[in-house]
């Protein structure tokens, strides 16, 4: 069996980031090939779910991601503000409004699915209205990129030059480290094989409700990624008090979608 490159060799960093759109493709094809089996993911009690982008992109980003949630029957909606440039003051303002709606118009509390940074903005909201988010799912975002300080990802130096524009940076700040247990259920998902931000900054402390899991997905890619679908399934169709950790799936050879966790 041939050994992993440490990830955070220079050299796999680079070929991972070269190839992030090669992969991403790919992704695409197994999505669609994968498809007559993701009709057997987790069905669970409908309630509102929210999904926010990645940096520098828009709702359309997570078109597939939503559509698929839908078809599973949950009332699902993007976040309407356009191409995500960062915690603008747009953003800080809207989006506690938002989950707020959502939870007045469904008369329960909304789950939050964050794509890079989006997660970021979901773990922050969690932490700001906990009763009304009932869980944070975040893909392959960097929320402990602070905690183990700046690395030289791509990721990383985009969120960086973002800073000044970020204005008050309330989406970020806090007193509390992103990477500690929410108070809410959460789940991280994160890939060694990421091109774009540094894995082990999307990952969290475990909790009794906290959890990380490994996929093999391109960071462009989580959006459409079989694994990534069946995981965010999973954690929805979970009773909303009767949370527990990830189980990877053993029918239909689904196990192998999932590396090992560390």
């Amino acid at each position: 069996m041939t050994a992993t490159p440490a990830p955070h060799s220079p050299r796999r960093r680079a070929l991972l980031a070269a190839t992030e759109p090669a992969r991403t493709l790919a992704t695409a094809g197994s999505m669609a090939a994968l498809l007559p089996l993701l009709r057997w993911a987790p069905r669970g009690e409908p309630h509102p779910v929210l999904v926010l982008p990645g940096l520098m992109a828009s709702d359309l980003s997570t078109r597939v991601l939503r559509g698929w949630l839908g078809r599973l029957g949950y009332p699902v909606v993007g976040w309407a503000l356009g191409r995500n440039r960062g915690p603008t003051q747009e953003v800080v303002s809207e989006l506690p409004l938002l989950v707020d709606r959502l939870a007045r118009e469904h008369g329960t509390s909304v789950s939050i699915v964050g794509w890079s940074m989006g997660g970021i903005y979901a773990r922050r909201l969690a932490r700001r209205a906990p009763r009304q988010v009932r869980q944070v799912i975040s893909l392959g975002s960097p929320f402990a990129l602070t905690d183990r300080g700046m690395d030289d990802s791509p990721g990383a130096r985009a969120y960086q030059r973002l800073r000044p524009v970020g204005g008050t940076g309330r989406i970020h700040s806090s007193r509390t480290s992103l990477a500690r247990p929410l108070p809410v259920p959460s789940t991280a998902v994160y890939s060694r094989w990421d091109g774009v931000v540094d894995w082990r900054a999307c990952r969290q402390e475990p909790g009794p409700r906290s959890e990380n899991i490994a996929v093999h997905a391109s960071h462009l890619g989580m959006g459409h990624d079989p694994a990534v679908l069946w995981v965010v399934a999973d954690r929805l169709a979970q009773p909303r008090h009767q949370w527990r950790p990830f189980e990877r799936p053993t029918t239909f050879g689904l196990a192998t979608l999932f590396p090992a966790e560390d």
